[in-house]
């Protein structure tokens, strides 16, 4: 729930920054944040997953002095692997800007630097609490860190942009406005980062004592040696950092082909406000469904290991099982809905022409489901230990992938729409060889009717009556009620359908926030 509600945060905050500094200023920040996030992988980003899997396995074992020293192991290799990372960000930000062909996006991407180190060691605390299977400190400091990175961001972009106006009108060069924008929009980041970390050191020091006081009860064997734990943490994070590195860099590849073949074709001038549309617009809305699974793996992730440490498989696969229905019934309506009321959508939240926007978001939203899906499996692959499946996995739809963009942008004159086509191969694809490799280590077979049949009749369904009111709107009512009334037709309509359809049981409604008053509501209703 928090991964949705911070996902909400940043669309919204991204509306009035993207208003500010442009689509020019959006293609600045996106090349600049694209560096940023493969660094932050590589440094950081899989660290609370890690932590949280080692430590839950010491733990299941009652071993709380060894969860102990790989916390502390895990803090001195954030600080050394996030230091370096802001080191290469703060000193080669010129070098790192000129491979995806955008310059003056290494003004924003300096900023970044420190939030490298802050991230990282963050990560190691929120890994520790996910270890001892509490998610609410992850979940408060997620909030927290993008509530005030919302905040700044908006102030700082508006500060930054009008410096950046009368620095360009100096040095006669409009686009340093939109540089400086975009620059300001990256220090909410920082600061928003800063904060969350503050917010868990203090929570870590009032909670610390109740694992003391486990220590009475240790039952480890002997004590490992931190050069132990740095190899336990390193044997455990580079796999889920080379699959998730392999996951994310399709982003900066996409940017850089995009860039040089737009170049090749003559578009060079066009090629940063189109991807300024792309990702300040479209696929930062295609993005919010999205940040369910990614919620839904890091929450599962510790279970799972849990699960497999006693030797549980049964019990691992009911939970991959459940964490895929709950995945497929959010992302199908919001893949049709998001599909049937892009326009009105885009016109409400930025300004401009919707248009382009728009088409880019119907062309990008199955992948919503297919994002959803491939991310899901992939945390499920790491959590029951086959680490290195999704690296192969991510490799050979990376391949493919970046051949068959090659070939539609050199071939076609698709431009932008040869990325979302191919993004979608991509995750297609890792839906599929994910989900055979969970066949083959788990023996799981993935329930369907629950999972894929009766979401996608709810949500076509849903959809058809979605569009009939966009369309009778349309004729007399702004962009507000074309996105509120049939918005809400549509989920008390899909929620009918699921209930009805027996897409969700009674029992796995209580397994979900606010479950019982869900329950309470539908057989009121007679809906069960």
């Amino acid at each position: 729930m928090a991964g949705i509600v911070t996902r909400i945060i940043g669309m919204i905050y991204r509306i009035p920054v993207t208003n500010i500094i442009g689509d020019k200023g959006n293609g600045y920040y996106a090349s600049a944040y694209y560096i940023y996030n493969i660094l932050l992988l590589i440094s950081s980003y899989s660290l609370p997953l890690a932590i949280s899997k080692v430590i839950s396995q010491r733990l299941s074992k009652r071993e709380y002095s060894n969860a102990k020293r790989v916390f502390k192991g895990g803090l001195m290799f954030a600080t050394m692997t996030g230091g370096i990372a802001g080191l290469l960000v703060l000193f080669g930000a010129n070098i790192l800007a000129d491979f995806l062909s955008e310059p003056l996006s290494a003004i924003a991407l300096r900023i970044f630097a420190p939030t490298l180190l802050v991230v990282a060691i963050m990560g190691v605390f929120r890994g520790y609490f996910q270890g001892m299977g509490n998610m609410v400190p992850t979940a408060v400091s997620q909030i927290i860190e993008q509530i005030i990175n919302a905040v700044v961001s908006i102030i700082a972009a508006k500060a930054m942009f009008d410096y950046g106006r009368k620095t360009a009108a100096l040095l006669r060069n409009d686009d340093l406005s939109y540089a400086y924008g975009a620059a300001g929009s990256t220090l909410g980041t920082s600061v928003g980062a800063f904060f969350a970390l503050v917010f868990l050191v203090m929570l870590y020091f009032m909670v610390n004592s109740r694992l003391r006081r486990r220590f009475k009860d240790d039952e480890s064997r002997f004590e490992e040696s931190y050069s132990t734990v740095f190899r336990i943490i390193l044997l455990t994070v580079l796999p889920v950092i080379m699959s998730t590195a392999i996951y994310n860099i399709n982003d900066i590849l996409d940017n850089f082909i995009f860039n040089r073949m737009m170049e090749l074709k003559g578009l060079g001038v066009e090629k940063t406000s189109i991807w300024g549309v792309y990702t300040g617009k479209a696929k930062l809305l295609l993005n919010v469904p999205i940040a369910l699974s990614n919620s839904m793996s890091a929450s599962a992730v510790p279970a799972l290991a849990a699960c497999i440490a006693s030797d549980n498989k049964k019990g691992a696969r009911k939970r991959i099982n459940a964490a895929m229905r709950f995945t497929t019934i959010i992302s199908f309506p919001c893949a049709i809905g998001l599909f049937i009321l892009a326009k009105p959508i885009v016109a409400l939240l930025f300004s401009g022409d919707p248009n382009l926007a728009a088409t880019m978001m119907r062309a990008g939203a199955v992948s919503v489901i297919t994002y959803s899906i491939s991310t899901l499996s992939n945390g499920m692959l790491q959590g029951i230990g086959k680490m290195n499946l999704p690296v192969r996995n991510a490799s050979i739809a990376l391949i493919l992938h970046l051949g068959a963009l090659v070939a539609l942008m050199y071939y076609t004159d698709l431009g932008i729409y040869a990325v979302i086509i191919s993004t979608i191969f991509f995750s297609l694809l890792m839906c599929f060889m994910n989900n055979l490799s969970l066949k083959h280590s788990l023996g799981h077979r993935q329930e369907k009717i629950g999972t894929f049949v009766i979401p996608g009749i709810s949500a076509s369904v849903m959809g058809v009556v979605v569009f009939i009111i966009q369309k009778i709107l349309s004729m007399f009512a702004g962009n507000l009620l074309q996105v509120l009334l049939p918005g809400v037709a549509g989920v008390v309509i899909y929620f009918v359908c699921i209930l009805k359809f027996g897409g969700i049981k009674e029992d796995e409604l209580y397994d979900i926030p606010m479950g019982s008053r869900i329950v309470r509501l539908a057989k009121n209703f007679g809906l069960m």
